[in-house]
C-alpha cells in the first residue's frame, strides 16, 4: 500500500477526485432502509460532500447512519426488533449495492452485495459513531497502537521475513563458496602450468632417452630375434610397472576416502547425540497442552462475543435507536400517545435518569454507564488473555516443530550413518585387495627384472638400462597427463561456477531489498500514523481553541512485555496531554482529566489518521460522524469543516441545535 508523503498532498488529492473515488461516486448516493435499527422503511437522498441528519434524539439519525454502513459492508447493523429480515440499499452513481438481514436461530445472518468486500478498515476508521473502537480507544485509554497496526497482517509480514532471511543466507553461503572458489582458481593455475612444465620436461627427457637407444641400437650387432625377445620382456616389465604405480594411487584414493568418511562418521555421530535430549521430548504431551490452550482461547472468544452483544445492545439502548423496546416499557402497549412520547424521550434523552430497559424502574445513567465501563474493561482484559494464550500456543507449537524436526533430522542422520557404515566396510574391503594387488604386482616385477638379468651379455646391459629408464618415464608421462586432465577439468568447473557471481549478486541485492522494504513497512505506518495524529491534533486544537489546552500528543516508545512464555520488545504509542497554567506553566496531564468535549475530539482525530495512514479513502468515499454532542455545537461546525476535506461524502448525526451552526451550504436531513 502506497504511503503518501505529506498531508498537503491528501488534501489536495481529496478536492481533485476524491482521494481515488470514481466520477459516479461524485453524484449524490441513495440510501434506502427497511427494518433497520428503528426504521419502518425510508430513503434519503444524500449530498455529494456535506450531508447533515438533523434532528432530535430518537428519530432514527443513528438507524439511518447503520443502514448505510451496512450497504457499504459493515456488519455493525442491528435489525429491527419486531422484524425477521430487513434491508439497506444504496444507489452510487450507475451502481447498486444491497445488504439484507435476516434473523435465523436467534442471530442475524447478512447476504446481499454490499460496496465493501472487507469492511475491516471502515468500521475502524470511517464510520465514526459513538460506539467505533478507534474513538473508544482514546476514551478508555487503550493501546492505540495495536487498533491503528490491526489492518497490517504482521504476522505475514514476518513469515516472508523469516523466507527471505533464509533465502539471504543460502545467497550469502553461494557467495563464500564462489569467494572459496576464486580463491583457488590462482593455485589450480598455477598447478597446471607446473605440470605442463613438468611434462615438457618429461616428454624432452624420453626423446633423448630413446634417441640415445635408437644409437645403441645402431651399434650393436645382434639377431633380430633376441631384440625382440628382450624388447618383448621390457614392454611386460613396463606394463606391470605402470600396474603397481596404479595399485600405488588407488590405495592413497582409498585410504583418503576412507578417513573422509570416518570424519564424517564421527561428526554426525556428535550431532545424534545433540539431538537426542530434544527427539526424546514427549510430543504427545504438547499436542494436549496445545489443545487445552486452544480450548481455553475458545471459552475467552466466546465470553468476549457475549460480551460484545451485550456491550452493544446497551450501547444502543442508551442512544435510543431500540425503539421496540422503548414501547415495550409502555403501560398500556400502545404507540402514538403523549405519554408513549414522554417513556421513550426518558429513555434515550440525555436526562440524569432513564427507564431500565431490563426492570422497567428509573434509574441513574450514570450507573448504566459505569456497568459498561466495568464490561469494556472486562472486554479488554478478556483480549489480553486471549492475546497471551495466542502466543502460548505459538510457543508451544514452535516448541513441537522443533521436537519434530530434531526427530526428523535424527532419522536422516541414522540413515546416512548406516549408509557411510556400510561404504566404510566396502572401502576397507577395497583397500585390502588393492594391497593385495599392489603385493603381487611387486613380486612379478621381482621375476621380471630377474629375467631381463638373464639376457645381459656385454654391452647389452647398457641398453637395457636406457629402455628401463624409458619405461619409466613414460609412467611418469602418464601420470602428469592424468594429473594435468584433472586440474584442466577442475578449472573448467571453477570457471563455470564464478560466471554466476553476477546472477548470484543480483539476487541477493533483490532479496536485500525486500528485507528492507518489509523491516521498515510496520515502522513506516507506525511513524505516520504518529505524524499523521500529531499534526492533525495541532491544527484542530488551534482551530476549536479549547482552554489551557495546549498540546495532545503521540510518542512512539519501545516497552518489554510478556507474550505467552516470552519477553519481546514492543512498539506502544503513549498519549501525552500538555496545559497550561494562568500563570504559562506548562504541566502534563492525563485523559482522565479531559472533558468529554475534548476526549472525543481526539478520538476523532485519531480515527482520522487512521482513515489518512491505511488510504481508506481509496477504498470507500464517506465518513460517518454520530454522538457529537458532548461537542459544543460552534467546535462541531469546525469539526465537520475539516474532515470535510478528506472524504467526497460525510455524512454527521446532528442535534438540530448543533445542525444550525454548519455553513448554510450544507445538506440538511430532517425527516427519515
Amino acid at each position: 500500500m502506497a504511503l503518501l508523503a505529506t498531508v498537503g498532498f491528501k488534501c489536495l488529492h481529496a478536492k481533485v477526485g476524491g482521494m481515488g473515488a470514481t466520477q459516479d461516486e461524485q453524484l449524490h448516493p441513495i440510501i434506502s432502509a427497511r427494518n433497520i435499527g428503528g426504521i419502518d422503511e425510508t430513503e434519503v437522498t444524500l449530498a455529494s460532500g456535506v450531508t447533515a441528519l438533523a434532528g432530535r434524539n430518537a428519530t432514527n439519525r443513528t438507524s439511518l447512519l447503520q443502514a448505510l454502513m451496512a450497504a457499504l459492508g459493515s456488519d455493525r447493523a442491528s435489525l429491527k426488533a419486531d422484524a425477521d429480515e430487513g434491508t439497506a440499499t444504496l444507489e452510487l452513481g450507475d451502481e447498486t449495492y444491497t445488504r439484507t438481514l435476516t434473523r435465523e436461530d436467534g442471530a442475524v445472518a447478512t447476504s446481499g452485495d454490499p460496496y465493501l468486500d472487507d469492511p475491516e478498515l471502515a468500521d475502524l476508521f470511517a464510520f465514526l459513531l459513538e460506539s467505533n473502537e478507534a474513538r473508544q480507544a482514546v476514551v478508555r485509554g487503550d493501546d492505540l497502537r495495536d487498533l491503528i497496526m490491526r489492518p497490517i497482517d504482521t504476522d505475514r509480514i514476518q513469515a516472508e521475513i523469516e523466507q527471505l532471511e533464509s533465502e539471504k543466507r543460502s545467497l550469502d553461503e553461494r557467495l563464500d563458496e564462489l569467494d572459496a572458489l576464486s580463491r583457488r582458481l590462482p593455485e589450480l593455475e598455477e598447478r597446471r602450468t607446473r605440470l605442463e612444465s613438468e611434462l615438457g620436461e618429461k616428454r624432452a627427457e624420453l626423446a633423448d632417452k630413446e634417441a640415445e637407444i635408437e644409437d645403441a641400437d645402431a651399434d650393436l650387432d645382434e639377431t633380430r630375434a633376441e631384440k625382440e625377445a628382450l624388447e618383448e620382456k621390457l614392454d611386460e616389465l613396463r606394463d606391470v610397472r605402470s600396474q603397481l604405480e596404479d595399485a600405488r594411487f588407488d590405495i592413497d584414493t582409498e585410504k583418503e576416502s576412507l578417513e573422509a568418511l570416518r570424519s564424517e562418521a564421527a561428526e554426525l555421530q556428535d550431532a545424534l547425540d545433540d539431538t537426542d535430549d530434544v527427539a526424546e521430548r514427549d510430543v504427545d504431551g504438547l499436542d494436549d497442552e496445545i489443545r487445552q490452550l486452544r480450548d481455553r482461547k475458545r471459552q475467552v472468544d466466546s465470553t468476549m462475543s457475549e460480551l460484545q452483544s451485550v456491550i452493544q445492545f446497551n450501547e444502543e439502548m442508551l442512544e435510543g435507536s431500540s425503539q421496540d423496546v422503548a414501547d415495550a416499557l409502555q403501560g398500556d402497549g400502545e404507540s402514538g400517545s403523549a405519554s408513549d412520547d414522554a417513556i421513550t424521550d426518558q429513555l434515550v434523552d440525555d436526562a440524569e435518569t432513564v427507564v431500565c430497559w431490563t426492570c422497567g424502574s428509573e434509574v441513574d445513567r450514570e450507573k448504566i454507564e459505569a456497568t459498561l465501563d466495568r464490561l469494556r474493561t472486562l472486554r479488554r482484559e478478556k483480549r489480553s488473555e486471549r492475546n497471551e494464550i495466542g502466543a502460548e500456543i505459538d510457543d508451544v507449537q514452535a516448541e513441537k516443530r522443533t521436537v519434530e524436526e530434531a526427530r526428523q533430522e535424527r532419522e536422516e542422520v541414522t540413515r546416512r550413518l548406516d549408509q557411510l557404515d556400510a561404504e566404510i566396510e566396502d572401502r576397507e574391503t577395497r583397500l585390502a585387495e588393492l594391497r593385495t594387488t599392489r603385493d603381487e604386482l611387486a613380486d612379478e616385477i621381482d621375476v621380471l627384472e630377474a629375467d631381463v638379468e638373464a639376457l645381459e651379455q656385454g654391452d647389452y646391459s647398457d641398453i637395457l638400462d636406457l629402455h628401463r629408464e624409458a619405461n619409466q618415464l613414460e609412467v611418469e608421462i602418464g601420470r602428469i597427463e592424468d594429473d594435468l586432465e584433472d586440474v584442466e577439468a577442475e578449472i573448467a568447473d571453477v570457471e563455470d561456477e564464478l560466471a554466476t557471481r553476477e546472477d548470484v549478486e543480483a539476487e541477493r541485492e533483490r532479496v536485500q531489498e525486500e528485507l528492507t522494504e518489509l523491516r521498515t513497512r510496520v515502522d513506516q505506518i507506525e511513524a505516520q500514523a504518529v505524524e499523521q495524529f500529531n499534526e492533525h491534533m495541532a491544527t484542530v486544537l488551534d482551530l476549536l481553541d479549547y482552554e489551557n489546552l495546549d498540546r495532545i500528543w503521540i510518542e512512539r516508545t519501545e516497552r518489554e512485555v510478556r507474550e505467552g512464555r516470552r519477553t519481546v520488545s514492543k512498539t506502544v504509542f503513549t498519549l501525552h496531554i500538555v496545559r497550561s497554567t494562568e500563570s504559562g506553566a506548562t504541566y502534563e496531564d492525563t485523559i482522565d482529566h479531559l472533558s468529554e468535549s475534548e476526549r472525543e475530539v481526539t478520538g476523532l482525530v485519531f480515527a482520522l489518521a487512521g482513515y489518512l495512514v491505511h488510504d481508506v479513502y481509496e477504498e470507500v468515499p464517506f465518513i460517518l460522524l454520530d454522538s457529537l454532542e458532548a461537542i459544543d455545537a460552534d467546535r462541531i461546525a469546525a469539526l465537520v469543516d475539516y474532515f470535510d476535506e478528506y472524504a467526497d461524502h460525510l455524512v454527521a448525526a446532528l442535534l438540530v441545535e448543533d445542525a444550525a451552526a454548519l455553513d448554510d451550504e450544507y445538506e440538511r436531513v430532517t425527516e427519515i
